[in-house]
Parts: structure tokens; sequence; C-alpha cells
């Protein structure tokens, strides 16, 4: 169980959203969902998607994956689509992880200047923290550039490596005193911080973390 964050002790505490505020990763719920509802995207998709199972072709699939199941679609039918599905989300079973609301919600109360900082896509992310009452919080997340087909190469993916870039671009420079993720895709955020709290991990990801960040990781089951 986590620590109530120290009143007087304020400082910027960055959360992951996928895995540590809800269950499962967003986004891709969100392309299932769209593909269920249409036959001929699923079929052009299908091909692709034993290539996940490929580590150094995975990253090029879920690109392919994204762009297929999102062909013919622009800004603002998929805005329509993402604020749809944001609202909707948080009442399925076990998606939201009360542990980490009230975890972030004791950030605010602290004082300190909390931010999400995700893979998840804009319009998506927006819209499930405004239905979770966290309208107010920060966001820095991956955004989808729009062509004449659908979705460009012009698109930011906030993942990785480039979740410390994009937070040097708002503002905010390491060291943070606070970070919260579920994966070692976040190492470059989490070693950042002064605290990092890795969320249910299983013991393969928990050793990993302690090797590469030492005594200031916290583990957590939420």
């Amino acid at each position: 169980m986590s620590k109530t964050p120290e009143r007087a002790a304020t400082g910027v505490a960055l959360f992951d959203l996928d895995g540590v505020l809800v269950r499962g990763d967003t986004f891709t719920r969100l392309l299932r969902r769209h593909l269920s509802r249409s036959r001929w995207r699923a079929a052009l998709v299908m091909p692709v998607t034993p290539l996940l199972a490929v580590r150094p072709l995975r990253a090029i699939a879920v690109r392919m994956i994204m762009r297929l199941a999102l062909l013919g679609f622009d800004a603002a039918r998929f805005r329509a689509r993402a604020e749809a599905f944001g609202r909707e989300l948080p009442a399925e079973r076990d998606v939201v992880i009360p542990e980490g609301i009230a975890t972030l919600r004791r950030h605010v109360e602290a004082g300190d200047r909390v931010v999400i900082v995700t893979a998840c896509e804009r319009e998506l992310a927006r819209t499930l923290l405004d239905t979770l009452g966290l309208g107010e919080v920060e966001l820095i997340s991956s955004q989808l550039v729009w062509g004449r087909f659908g979705v460009t190469r012009g698109s930011l993916h906030n993942h990785g490596a480039r979740k410390p870039r994009q937070l040097a671009a708002h503002g905010i420079e390491p060291p943070w005193e606070h970070a919260y993720s579920d994966s070692l895709a976040d190492l470059p955020m989490l070693a950042a911080a002064n605290h990092a709290v890795l969320v249910n991990p299983d013991g393969r990801l928990a050793l990993r973390a302690q090797h590469a960040l030492g005594g200031r990781l916290r583990i957590v089951h939420w």
C-alpha cells in the first residue's frame, strides 16, 4: 500500500495512465472495440498481428495496425469516437484502479504539480481523465496527426525515452520528486525521480527494476 505524501514536501509527481490509474492499455481497448465493429478493417489488420510476437518488429507492427484500423478517419471523426469511448470506459468492471486514483489525489492535495505522462492518445486520455474527475490534472500524451487517408507519420508516440523529452518541452526538468509506472519502458522517467514507484510488477520485472534503480524504488500492488 502506498504511503501518503507529506504535505510539506511539494514537488512534481508524474503518473503513467495505463496500469497505474486504469488497468490495461486504453488505446488498444479503443482499437479493439473499433475493429469489432468494422469487419473490413479487421481483415486488413489480421495479417499484421503475428508480427506483434516478433520483438524487433513489434513497434512497426503497432504503427501499421493503428494506421490500418483508422484508415479513412479524420481528426473530427476520431475525436468523436475517442470521446465516446473515454466516457464509457470507467463504467466497465475492474478498469479503474482506486488506489492509483487515491494516490494521485493525495499528491494534488499535498500541493504537488501532478502530471499524467502517457503513451495514450491525447483526446482519449483527456476524456478519460475528465470522466474520472481529474480534469484539472496536466496531461502529456501521444498525439495523432491526420492526413487525407488517416494517421500520418508526423504523429508523436509519447513512449519510453520520449517522455523525459516531452516533459522538458513542458518546462519540467529532472530530477522530479515522484514517478509512478507499471513498466520498465518508463525506466528513463523512473530513473530521474527521487522516489520511483513501480506498480503491480511480477517477480521478474521487480528484480530488473530493483537492479536498475536500487533504493529509490518502491513497489506497490494495487
